[in-house]
């Protein structure tokens, strides 16, 4: 156990202790506010302070700020974009359109030439549909008895320079009219050949893409007859279908069908006319062509001292 001594002497130790740290905090005190080097400056450090503290907001600040814009900037390049692609497809749609107006204008400017070529009063049309009731074989055009269509007259159209038979009105309305094309099995043309000068009787086989028939030919034509001959129109009065005038294309040779036994022989043809691919066509008046050729052969006849109009002679 202590004794009293030693624990009066451990409390001054305390005593001292304590009292020494005062002192020298102090001392250090007095020494920290009176030498220039241990001087703080609070406002120096007051700013220092709020500098650190304004930079980390201002920092913070600006990546809010250019966030913000960076969105705003991406928004309005999207909305941009958009509108530049949409301008693009417009002008690409244009780029067609105009395209595809000059290939109309192309064929429209071939057909027109080919109008100034016919030599029979004509009715330029366009093919506008197919007869649903005629299991798609019959055309429909847009001319009817307003412009000058009537019932059996011929129809032809024009490709590569080439005019060739499409077939006949079979129906005139007010507006609009029906064409029984050329391949229907109901289409017969009195024909020859443009060369050897054979007739026939030239029929269709119901499809477009099937090849023409031409039958009741002379055996007495195998010798003559050669793939690639053209056949035209014979223009021959008095037969089943004689609305057609003479010398109209109608196609080529592809094949030569002959058996000994029979009493004539067959050809199939190839049509000039691309039923698949035709957009125009023209509906021709050959009875109004005939009667101004006839007159036009009579006014000739008299101006040339040959002949007068009743035929007698002076």
């Amino acid at each position: 156990m202590r004794t009293d001594g030693e624990r009066k002497q451990k409390s001054r130790m305390n005593t001292g202790t304590v009292i020494f740290a005062v002192l020298t905090f102090v001392s250090f005190s007095i020494l920290f506010f009176s030498t220039r080097s241990f001087v703080v400056n609070f406002p120096d450090m007051g700013l220092s302070l709020f500098s650190g503290v304004r930079g980390g907001i201002h920092g913070a600040s600006s990546f809010v700020s250019r966030t913000v814009l960076a969105v705003r900037e991406l928004a309005v390049l999207r909305r941009e974009y958009a509108e530049l692609a949409g301008r693009m497809t417009r002008y690409e749609q244009l780029e067609r359109s105009a395209a595809e107006i000059r290939q109309e204008n192309n064929r429209l400017r071939e057909q027109l030439g080919f109008s100034e070529t016919i030599g029979y009063r004509h009715i330029p049309a366009e093919i506008i549909g197919r007869d649903p009731d005629n299991l798609f074989s019959a055309l429909v055009i847009n001319k009817g008895k307003r412009d000058g269509v009537a019932y059996n007259m011929p129809v032809i159209a024009f490709r590569d320079g080439v005019q060739a038979l499409a077939g006949k009105v079979v129906q005139a309305g007010q507006f609009e009219s029906l064409v029984m094309p050329l391949y229907d099995v109901s289409a017969f043309v009195p024909a020859r050949f443009s060369s050897s000068r054979y007739n026939g009787l030239v029929e269709g086989q119901g499809k477009s893409e099937y090849p023409l028939l031409m039958r009741l030919i002379s055996k007495r034509a195998r010798g003559e007859i050669h793939f690639g001959d053209m056949i035209v129109t014979s223009g021959i009065k008095g037969t089943l279908d004689a609305v057609f005038p003479a010398g109209i294309n109608i196609g080529r040779v592809s094949r030569i069908l002959y058996q000994e036994y029979e009493t004539s022989m067959e050809v199939e043809l190839e049509s000039i006319v691309d039923f698949s691919r035709l957009e125009y066509v023209f509906v021709i008046d050959a009875n109004f062509d005939a009667n101004s050729s006839a007159n036009l052969n009579d006014e000739t006849e008299d101006s040339d001292g040959t002949g007068d109009k009743d035929g007698s002679d002076d």
